[in-house]
């Protein structure tokens, strides 16, 4: 069974900072991207920021210039630095991967539990 294991989250104060880890365990071929994604109450689950085992990256327009992706491919982990916090990123972050467990396997989206993050003063 594939886990992704999410930490980092809390409460933070407005224009502070927070940074988010995800890593994956379990029998993993490998990983061909992950991101974050997060949901409100009464939102739709939407996209923060994804990266591609190249490096390739995308983010929501409402956090570009504030939040950073990162990945260490060698320890299967996915990283995201918040910066300057509003109170409108309050939401749970969801961490997710999508990857091949063995050759010739499919191709799946595997999902982490989620971490609450709160933005307030």
């Amino acid at each position: 069974q594939v886990q992704l294991v999410e930490s980092g989250g809390g409460l933070v104060q407005p224009g502070g900072s927070l940074r988010l880890s995800c890593a994956a365990s379990g029998s993993i071929f490998r990983i061909y991207a992950m991101g974050w994604y997060r949901q409100a109450p009464g939102n739709q689950r939407e996209l923060v920021a994804r990266i591609t085992s190249g490096g390739i990256t995308n983010y929501v327009d409402f956090v570009k210039g504030r939040f950073t992706i990162s990945r260490d491919n060698a320890k299967n982990t996915v990283y995201l630095q918040m910066n300057s916090l509003k109170p409108e990123d309050t939401a749970v972050y969801y961490c997710n991967a999508d990857l091949r467990r063995v050759v010739g396997g499919p191709r799946l989206t595997y999902w982490g539990q989620g971490t609450q993050v709160t933005v307030s003063s």
